[in-house]
């Protein structure tokens, strides 16, 4: 917590001195897809594959054109599934354990220099908010809503990311998010999952979302 912290007053004091230029705001739509987990959650566990959507704005710092401030509004789909092979052995039905957030990543941008089509990367936090949470076919008891399983409604993640854009219009980028949040704080004190002495009960459950996303920003 004191690393956010630190990190966050740090963001705060080079922001307050960089020349960040709001009329040359740039505006743009997003959409892609997810594949996401959650470490030390649900077991038998495997990836969720979703989708995201929403908005971006960029704003350029100095007059290099070359860094800039993005922040998004996105609706994103993560969370996870169970295990598909061990499923069919056990002749269960698939298991899905959806969370689906409104995002809002604030990122630091550095296009690799100031050619009208180049790469980029990206980095910074991520504020996750639950719009809706999704169970079906769970494992067990304890990992329902109305039990243990209830997901936490408020995250926050660290993102970094690679991109390419074409004529600074057109873009893709890959994205990894890691959560620093606990995200189903109430599950490691469940009777059901503490009975099977598996020391990974006790750690935080970490939510994590690679992604694929394409951006258009408007001229």
């Amino acid at each position: 917590m004191k690393k956010i912290l630190f990190g966050s007053l740090f963001l705060m004091s080079f922001f307050s001195q960089a020349q960040i230029d709001f009329r040359s705001t740039e505006f743009g739509l997003v959409a892609g897809g997810t594949y996401s987990r959650v470490r030390n959650a649900h077991n038998p566990s495997g990836a969720r594959i979703s989708v995201l959507g929403g908005v971006t704005a960029q704003v350029p710092i100095g007059i290099s054109e070359q860094y800039y401030i993005q922040a998004e509004a996105l609706y994103v789909g993560a969370g996870e599934g169970g295990d598909r092979k061990y499923e069919d052995a056990k002749g269960w039905e698939h298991a899905v354990y959806a969370n689906n957030y409104l995002s809002v990543p604030i990122n630091f941008k550095v296009y690799f220099s100031e050619a009208e089509s180049e790469f980029y990367g990206l980095m910074g936090p991520r504020f996750n908010f639950l719009v809706n949470q999704k169970i079906k076919n769970s494992a067990k008891v304890s990992y329902e809503t109305d039990s243990y399983g209830k997901a936490n409604s408020f995250n926050l993640g660290l993102g970094a990311g690679v991109g390419f854009s074409y004529k600074r219009q057109l873009e893709i980028a890959l994205k990894y998010d890691i959560g620093l949040s606990d995200a189903y704080p109430d599950l490691k004190n469940s009777p059901e999952e503490i009975l099977t002495r598996d020391p990974s009960v006790a750690k935080k459950k970490s939510e994590q979302v690679i992604s694929l996303g394409l951006t258009y920003l408007f001229k």
